[in-house]
This record gives C-alpha cells, sequence and structure tokens, in this order.
C-alpha cells in the first residue's frame, strides 16, 4: 500500500520523508520536487519565515538514474534556520533548551492540549512539531505522487475561493481550460483566478496585518481526467469522498471540508442537486453538471473531482489573546511566534499535495502494478472494458 510518514520540528536541523508503496520506474527529478516547494512558500501574508528558508528536497534514496526503484523513497528538507536555534533544539542535553520555552499557549493552537496529552512543561515540544512548517514535507511528497498521477493523465488544480471576508465565484475547469487558468492563479499574489477580487484579498490581508489579526479563508482543489470506480461503496473506510475528507482536514488549521457543493446542495430539493447522466454516441456515457464533486456512493464517477477546504485564521496573533502562563499560573496574553498573516494561498499547495496522495493511493489500490509498464497494461485494459461495456469516454 502507499503510504509516507514524515519526522522533524519547525526549527530542528531538517524535515525527514518516507514514502513506501511507489511502483518503480515513475521518472522523477529534485527539480520537479522543488517547483512544488517553492510554490508553497509564495503567497501574499506569509510571514518571515519565507524570507529565511529556501526550500529544497535532497533525496537520499528510492531514485536512480532519475527513476523510482520500488523500494522507500527518502527525502530531507533541511530547515536554515536551524543555525539560529542549535542550542534550543539541540538533541543533547543543552543549557540553552531553557531559552525561547513557552509557558502561554495560543488559543486556537496545540499548544495546551498537546502539553496535557504529553506532560510537556514546556509547550515548545507540542508547538515545534504541530506547526505548519510540516507541509513542507507533505508537499514535496505530493510532488512525487502527482508526477504518478500526470503519468495517467490525471491533473491536479487548486484555486483560492475566499480570505476572509472575500469571495470570489469559484472558476469551473475543464480539459480546454485548465491551462488559461492556471496561469490566471498562479499569477495572483493569493491564487485567485479572479483579478479584481484578488485585489480586494490582498488588501484585507494588508489591513488584518495593520490590525495585528490574522485571516483564514476557502480554497478548492480537484483533479481532471479520474476515471469512475477509484475507491468503492462496499466498506466505509474504502469510500474515496472519506478518504479524502481525512486527508484535507489532516492540513493545519481546516476546519471544514465539502465535496463538490456539498454545503449549499444541503439548503436545494434533489432536482436541482443530482447530475443527470446522458449518452450520445460520441461523447458516450456523460454529465452536463457536476455538483456532486466527481464522487457518487463512495466511487469516482468519471468527472473532474473536487473539493474545498475551510480554513481558520492562524492561531498566531502580534496583538495576543488571554492566556494562562502555566509556570506561574497567571492570566496573561498569549505567546508570540513568528508567523503568518494568512496562509490560504499556501495550504491551497498542501491541499493539492493531500489529494495527489489520496487518488494516488485509491488508484494503485484499483489498478495495481509494481512497476509503472505493469500499470499501464492494467489501466489500458480498464479503460477499455469502460468503454466496451460501458460507454465511458474520457474527455
Amino acid at each position: 500500500m502507499l503510504r509516507y510518514v514524515t519526522a522533524g520540528e519547525s526549527h530542528g536541523q531538517a524535515l525527514v520523508t518516507i514514502i513506501e508503496g511507489m511502483p518503480a520506474g515513475l521518472p522523477i527529478t529534485a527539480e520537479e520536487v522543488n517547483l512544488q516547494l517553492q510554490r508553497r512558500q509564495k503567497g501574499h501574508g506569509r510571514g518571515g519565515r519565507m524570507a529565511i528558508e529556501t526550500d529544497a528536497a535532497e533525496i537520499l534514496s528510492g531514485i536512480r538514474n532519475g527513476l523510482t526503484t520500488g523500494g522507500p523513497i527518502s527525502f530531507m528538507i533541511r530547515n536554515r534556520d536551524w543555525s539560529n536555534w542549535q542550542d534550543i533544539m539541540a538533541v543533547e542535553e543543552s543549557r540553552g533548551a531553557r531559552e525561547r520555552s513557552v509557558h502561554r499557549p495560543r488559543p486556537g493552537h496545540a499548544d495546551l492540549g498537546g502539553a496535557m496529552k504529553y506532560d510537556h512543561r514546556d509547550m515548545r515540544d507540542v508547538l515545534e512539531r504541530a506547526s505548519a512548517r510540516e507541509t513542507a514535507s507533505r508537499v514535496a511528497a505530493g510532488a512525487i505522487f502527482r508526477k504518478l498521477l500526470e503519468r495517467f493523465e490525471m491533473e491536479i488544480y487548486s484555486q483560492v475561493v475566499s480570505i476572509g471576508a472575500v469571495s470570489a465565484v469559484p472558476q469551473s475547469v475543464d480539459r480546454v481550460s485548465v491551462q488559461d487558468f492556471r496561469r490566471r492563479v498562479e499569477s495572483s499574489p493569493v491564487r485567485c483566478p479572479d483579478e479584481s477580487m484578488s485585489g480586494q484579498m490582498v488588501q484585507a490581508i494588508d489591513d488584518a496585518r495593520q490590525a495585528g489579526e490574522s485571516l483564514g479563508g476557502c480554497f478548492e482543489t480537484g483533479i481532471l481526467g479520474v476515471p469512475p470506480g477509484i475507491g468503492t461503496y462496499t466498506s466505509w473506510e474504502g469510500r474515496l469522498e472519506a478518504q479524502l475528507s481525512a486527508l484535507i482536514m489532516s492540513i493545519p488549521a481546516i476546519k471544514a471540508v465539502e465535496v463538490g457543493a456539498g454545503v449549499s446542495n444541503a439548503t436545494r430539493p434533489g432536482s436541482k442537486v443530482h447530475d443527470e447522466i446522458f449518452f450520445d454516441a460520441g461523447r458516450g456515457i456523460h454529465r452536463s453538471t457536476n455538483r456532486a464533486g466527481g464522487i457518487e456512493g463512495g466511487m469516482s464517477n468519471g468527472e473532474p473531482i473536487w473539493v474545498r477546504a475551510h480554513m481558520k485564521p492562524i492561531p498566531t496573533l502580534y496583538k495576543p489573546l488571554f492566556s494562562v502562563n502555566t509556570a506561574v499560573w497567571a492570566e496573561e496574553k498569549a505567546d508570540i511566534e513568528r508567523s503568518d498573516i494568512c496562509a490560504v494561498p499556501a495550504a491551497s499547495i498542501v491541499g493539492e499535495a493531500m489529494v495527489a496522495y489520496g487518488l494516488a493511493r485509491a488508484f494503485l489500490a484499483k489498478v495495481g502494478g509494481d512497476f509503472i509498464g505493469q500499470i499501464e497494461s492494467n489501466y489500458a485494459t480498464y479503460r477499455e472494458y469502460l468503454w466496451k461495456e460501458w460507454k465511458w469516454q474520457r474527455t
């Protein structure tokens, strides 16, 4: 089974990732991985950390001569800020460990609950691992998962739908429009393809910065070209929307997720929700709408898959909220850690990585194979079956 695990702390020496179950023979370069890491570091509203780090993955194993070997893939992303934290974050016992200790948990963060769970009197042991810095590992791993999907003509996209109270109308994406769509998204400082609303989102972030506030928002991520039958209705844990929702919800600060138009669909009658099924000899079986987000009954239905994630504001505020100093048991303002004002644009890149992982895992479970050529053969057989027996043709 395809799986991955990450390790490392925000100000530790490095982030480390191991991927297991990746088929042999997939071409991948460090440049392709680092391109995704660069995308994660962009976005209006990012904090000072992005001026320090220039993330790059050092691939250690599992790739030889530009191809995956079938063995575990491991890579490391060094933290450049480590040089300023060596004594504080030392592995061996160090007097410097008492510096920058944290005793005033931030409301909305893992600080207090993690300290209670693991008995960490210095909450830095919590926040260092709970930090969204860990998502750099996810994005690097996601670059490999998305490369697998692209090999089978599946394309990932994302867009920011809202920041704070500023909302744009989400733009639909298909294979014809995806390249122009991506160009507009990547040229926006907040990853919103609507230029007018993009400017208003930038202003909202600037206003929040001046007020010592932080902002959340909503982003959409999706995959084009997914064949029907990925996932299953036969078991709860195999349902595709359950898998993708769990992965999106695992991103720090994400508090709600919807598959397709899940929220608005709840207010409409069934005749205005369900996507009618049509047929003609040229296109085969198809839909004219996609309110279900490409998933019905726990399985992909052949339409583009899309989900929306709703992100709360970053817990660190430069005008902090009230908390309790657990070293002296007195009410005080919460600690301030260097932080973003708004990380929704960056989170959309993490969303791409998590959806890529979920789809790649479910795709391999369906098609099977230990090397790319075998998977290609299996998939071609499945595609032929879908057209011959069920008149499904990818458009």
